[in-house]
């Protein structure tokens, strides 16, 4: 997408699973006063969901968007009205599992976009603005989950979108990702000419790319800087996953426990007091994209 003009570096640093556990919504809301976080998305059925809406009513200037759940949790909608999304009462467990379902047509478009339009409303109605669109584990990446999310957001007049494809430049950059993620990622990308031409043809906001998609859980004050470093003109956005690892952590069910607490410090740690040496960054949340 446009930037101002060459030179502009727009970054936005978004934290994921806001509303899991109330020390994931402790770490977002103090690297938002801190300065060094402006954009968070929260989990509509997660256990700390009222605990973060009341956070992002005392810190207004946080942009908070919907992080669609559509594996692990728990569905908005009765169970009853997702035959196919959630058979057993809750979602599928483990991205392999949806991923095979949804490839074999046995997910139902339908059945999705209620399902993002019920999250997106379930925080609209708590009185959220919400800012843009991204989904847990990036299910958004496949174009039969894509197509049902655009419609949801245009639907409840969400207008942006996570681009969820991390360029080449920064996954060579991510030395300590294991190798078979590295090939997932670095295959997933066969999907981002569709995901462009479909969000464009929507009429909705997005960026040049995330950084920090292969990182996850590996995203340390090492990597950090090395990716804003060489952080190209643009604008982009940061993944990142910052938390607290306590015994409400434990019990959410992730894989992500000891890197949260990492994350959190390297993002204080890297943009707190940033060094003269990065180049300057302007941060945003996805509310200040053009429209």
């Amino acid at each position: 997408m446009a930037t101002r003009e060459p030179a502009w570096r727009r970054l936005i640093i978004n934290a994921d699973d806001f509303g899991l556990t109330p020390g994931v919504n402790r770490a977002i809301l103090e690297l938002h006063a801190a300065g060094v976080l402006h954009s968070a998305t929260l989990m509509a059925t997660g256990p700390a969901f009222r605990e973060a809406v009341h956070g992002a009513f005392m810190q207004p200037a946080l942009g908070v968007g919907c992080h669609v759940v559509l594996v692990d949790g728990v569905p908005a909608l009765h169970a009853a009205d997702l035959p196919t999304l959630a058979p057993t009462g809750q979602f599928r467990c483990g991205l392999g599992a949806f991923v095979r379902a949804l490839l074999a047509g046995k997910i139902t478009a339908a059945e999705m976009e209620r399902e993002a339009t019920a999250q997106i409303r379930r925080m609209q109605n708590a009185g959220i603005t919400v800012t843009h669109l991204d989904t847990h584990k990036h299910t958004h990446i496949f174009p039969r989950v894509l197509a049902p999310l655009l419609r949801a957001a245009l639907a409840c007049g969400v207008r942006a979108i996570r681009n969820p494809f991390e360029p080449a430049w920064s996954r060579r950059l991510t030395t300590q990702a294991p190798a078979g993620r590295r090939m997932q990622v670095r295959a997933l990308g066969v999907f981002e000419r569709l995901f462009l031409r479909a969000v464009r043809r929507a009429g909705l906001a997005t960026t040049d790319g995330a950084l920090g998609v292969l990182a996850t859980g590996t995203l340390d004050a090492e990597t950090l800087e090395r990716m804003l470093l060489q952080l190209p003109p643009g604008t982009w956005e940061l993944v990142c996953h910052p938390g607290y690892a306590d015994a409400a952590l434990e019990r959410a069910g992730t894989r992500l426990l000891a890197s949260r607490d990492i994350e959190r410090s390297a993002l204080l740690q890297i943009l707190q007091q940033p060094s003269a040496s990065l180049p300057p960054l302007e941060l945003i949340h996805y509310g200040d994209l053009p429209g």
